[in-house]
């Protein structure tokens, strides 16, 4: 895709499309840029390239040929200054052109190099042959060499060893010569074969038109957005249970975790994350109109045709990669490390959080883990258990949100008292929100629920007309803390959709406190003080009646 630009602004430049070319006289620049600042969305990346470059008088066409190729080119923006006034046009995203390949004249033209190695070679394998001759026969005794078998004279001798040295001197005179040509040849050919085997262009071609009414040092930014790149946000919840001069206190650690695959490296780049997804889209859909109607009898279909009702829904797959928490312990004191943190810039309807130095990130290199912000506040600490479920006591810690910036979903790792405990999901919550995290189980707190009764009969005076099941509960308490600690009990009251069938809830019940907590209809809670040491009953009784004729299960709601 080729975007085109106008602009008649010499710094910060609004860029209109148009659809003009280069203009064939403006001398071409080939340059290179360097990633100087990178945002993160949940979905997507902003990237800022600087070029920095010489510009001479005139008009100048500069080419930079390191862009990714997964970039949105419409989204490409340039500005820059420089000591002159500069005028920037026209702005065109292309792949590298590649030169053509004529593959039969290239063919044509590695079979004749084939040809002449191949003739070298054998020059080459003629001289070694003439050179070992000339070895052997200096290797050779001069007797028995004459008419009549009988040795020649000494002078005779030194002209054969003449001979024989001027042999091996002509022989390694032509394989020298020969090794040489064929060096040459092989390069040829490795050159050609690479031409055949030419891959198809990993980097994008950016193309600016630059005019300067002066020779200047200029400095452009080029920004764009690219898709394969995201962050999700992390947690550390570090809980101080307190003590009986301290408070329960939590840190609440805010992390990035950021993974990109774009085919670029960001290496030491100014980095930050933000709130926005950009993927959404800048207004709100737009609803059609709803029609009443009677079915319409389906058309039949051809023979052969295969309806799209029956074909398989497309798989998704969503990877997740969480970051490994660590704890580790010292006998002997020491400084804790402080971590750096990101600096926040509040808007009125986004954050972003800004990475203090300078950080890098390689295309597909994994997710790193960054922090970038945290917030102490007070903690309100109560117990929760379902014992219908599981009879663990449950240490939950609730406290204010206060930070001006909304807390996104996400996975949070859990520590209490600096001992991993585990890990959890956190909610969104924006400013002034109660927060809930629960911290692992609590064993000094025991829980106990034991089955009273359990009835499945007849109701009626004379005549059976209804059947009846009813049951009771018993829940046992038992705060083993030196201290006053709260404590919220769960439990289910099942719920009626039909008005055959009656629920009801009997006199012998512990009145809850609460009833269908988080929406949830007929989930009760009863909450409490639990002094230290102190144990606690509850008691808990329902009855269902429905019709004789008809049968009746308890199950969870759909």
């Amino acid at each position: 895709m080729r975007i085109t630009a106008r602009c008649l602004a010499t710094t910060s430049l609004v860029l209109v499309t148009l659809a003009t070319a280069s203009p064939s006289w403006a001398a071409e620049l080939d340059t290179n840029s360097a990633i100087d600042t990178v945002t993160v969305y949940p979905d997507g990346a902003t990237v800022t390239r600087i070029i920095t470059v010489d510009l001479p008088s005139g008009d100048s066409t500069l080419v930079a040929k390191d862009f990714p190729l997964a970039l949105d080119t419409s989204s490409i923006r340039v500005e820059g200054e420089g000591g002159a006034k500069l005028t920037i046009g026209t702005i065109d995203a292309r792949p590298p052109r590649a030169a053509p390949v004529n593959l039969p004249e290239l063919e044509k033209r590695l079979e004749t190099l084939n040809d002449q190695r191949a003739d070298l070679q054998g020059a080459i394998d003629s001289a070694n042959a003439r050179r070992k001759f000339a070895e052997h026969f200096a290797e050779a005794a001069p007797v028995g060499i004459g008419e009549k078998g009988e040795a020649r004279p000494i002078a005779e001798w030194r002209t054969a060893f003449a001979a024989v040295g001027e042999e091996i001197a002509s022989a390694d005179t032509a394989i020298r010569d020969a090794t040489r040509k064929l060096r040459e040849i092989d390069r040829q050919i490795a050159q050609l074969e690479a031409e055949r085997k030419a891959k198809p262009a990993s980097k994008l071609e950016v193309r600016m038109d630059i005019a300067a009414p002066a020779a200047t040092k200029a400095t452009l930014r080029v920004t764009y957005n690219v898709r394969n790149a995201r962050w999700m946000p992390l947690y550390d919840a570090r809980l101080d249970t307190g003590a009986k001069d301290r408070k329960p206190q939590l840190e609440l650690v805010r992390r990035a975790e950021i993974t990109q695959s774009t085919g670029e490296d960001w290496s030491n780049v100014t980095l930050g994350v933000s709130t926005v997804r950009i993927s959404r889209g800048g207004s709100a859909p737009e609803l059609g109109s709803l029609v009443a109607q009677y079915p319409q009898p389906q058309r039949p279909m051809a023979l052969g045709a295969a309806s799209d009702l029956a074909r398989p829904a497309p798989m998704t797959r969503q990877a997740q990669s969480p970051a490994m928490a660590k704890v580790a312990e010292s006998a002997e004191p020491r400084e804790r490390a402080d971590e750096q943190q990101a600096v926040a810039e509040i808007g009125d309807f986004q954050a972003t959080f800004r990475i203090p130095g300078r950080v890098s990130l390689g295309a597909a290199e994994g997710a790193k883990s960054l922090r970038i912000a945290a917030m102490t506040v007070p903690a309100d600490l109560a117990v929760r258990t379902a014992p219908v479920l599981d009879p663990t006591a449950f240490l939950e810690a609730s406290f204010k949100q206060t930070d001006d910036t909304t807390l996104l979903p996400g996975k949070v790792a859990i520590y209490r008292d600096g001992v991993f405990v585990g890990r959890g999901k956190i909610s969104a919550s924006a400013k002034d929100d109660i927060v809930r995290l629960g911290f692992g189980a609590d064993d000094k707190v025991r829980i106990e629920r034991a089955v009273l009764k359990r009835n499945e009969g007849s109701a009626g005076l004379l005549v059976t007309t209804s059947k009846t099941d009813e049951r009771s509960f018993k829940t046992t308490i038992r705060n083993g803390h030196d201290f006053p600690i709260k404590v919220a009990i769960e439990d289910q009251l099942p719920v009626s959709e039909s008005e055959d069938i009656v629920v009801e809830m009997l006199p012998a019940t512990t009145p809850p406190t609460a009833k269908d907590i988080r929406d949830k209809r007929g989930v009760l809670e009863w909450s409490f003080d639990a002094k230290p040491g102190e144990v606690k009953d509850i008691n808990f009784a329902w009855r269902i009646r429905w019709p004789k004729d008809k049968g009746m299960v308890i199950a969870p709601a759909g």
